[in-house]
């Protein structure tokens, strides 16, 4: 079934990859009628989130913010679509690093880097960064339940000589890597809700006690890594600029949880700064009323 799915909907995808930049754009407005006002694709979630997180605004200023991201997350999602027959010229054109130095002079310390990211503007595209950098980019992800699906992403990230792993093997890989003496820069997208199960660390996110992922920060401690935040804004539809943020040269010195915290609040910083580009479709508090466990540390 899995890959009777794949050989119906790849085709599909391969053609869309390859329409050209005009007619993309005007098909991602198509489908975002489609999903916006036809399927109502998680509307019910998207207006709670944007509710809770924003009690001051008014319904007009919630339902403007909530279009605004319907639009640019159609944009967004048919551009990991594009990312199956994108050039590196219009890549590199399209997602620009403004600041690669600031990179570079962490590879120089001759550390790993841990790169936290967030579900932000674009994430897809901040692959351009192997095309500019030194170290090898791995990204941590999760697995996608069709393999065939699964293996695509990979074919894609081995075009810009990327590798994945997947989150549940993370810290075996890359204390592997330690191990070997490789350097490489290790990609989070840390900002979403973990599981019960994995809730050690409570903090307030847009003003919200939450659980938050804490792996990225561990791994960078425990291995002695440096640690930058890719803070990505998107200038118009189609183009973004993504600059990286160090956030320390020696994990291993700092203060628990100080990592983490730090991340979470540029990630704040951007949303209030343009909510609409947030991924507001993913319940990111739906363990805010949960009893904290006794073990858990709270911030």
């Amino acid at each position: 079934m899995q890959l009777l799915v794949y050989r119906l909907l790849y085709p599909i995808l391969w053609i869309i990859s390859k329409l050209p930049w005009r007619v993309f754009y005007m098909f991602s407005t198509c489908v975002y009628i489609f999903v916006y006002h036809v399927i109502r694709y998680r509307k019910k979630a998207v207006t709670e989130n944007l509710t809770l997180v924003f009690p001051e605004k008014s319904k007009e200023d919630i339902s403007k913010i909530r279009k605004a991201f319907y639009k640019h997350m159609c944009d967004m999602f048919l551009e990991m679509v594009k990312s199956i027959s994108i050039s590196d010229k219009d890549l590199l054109e399209r997602f620009k690093i403004i600041d690669i130095e600031s990179l570079k002079e962490l590879e120089a310390k001759n550390k790993s880097i841990v790169v936290l990211m967030a579900h932000y503007a674009s994430y897809e595209w901040a692959t351009v960064t192997q095309l500019l950098i030194d170290f090898p980019t791995v990204g941590v992800y999760k697995q996608i339940k069709n393999k065939y699906f699964d293996q695509l992403v990979h074919r894609i990230r081995k075009r810009y000589d990327a590798r994945l792993i997947a989150s549940y093997n993370a810290m075996k890989e890359i204390t592997r890597d330690k191990v070997n003496g490789k350097l490489c820069s290790y990609a989070f997208l840390s900002d979403q809700s973990p599981s019960l199960a994995k809730a050690t660390y409570w903090t307030d996110f847009m003003g919200i006690k939450v659980p938050t992922h804490v792996g990225g920060a561990i791994l960078a401690k425990r291995l002695d890594m440096s640690v930058a935040y890719l803070q990505v804004e998107k200038i118009k539809r189609g183009y973004y600029q993504g600059k990286f943020i160090p956030i320390t040269e020696n994990a291993k010195n700092c203060e628990d949880f100080y990592i983490v915290e730090t991340y979470l609040r540029m990630v704040e910083k951007q949303i209030r700064k343009a909510p609409e580009y947030y991924l507001w479709t993913h319940k990111r508090w739906k363990h805010r009323d949960e009893e904290i466990p006794k073990d858990a540390t709270i911030h």
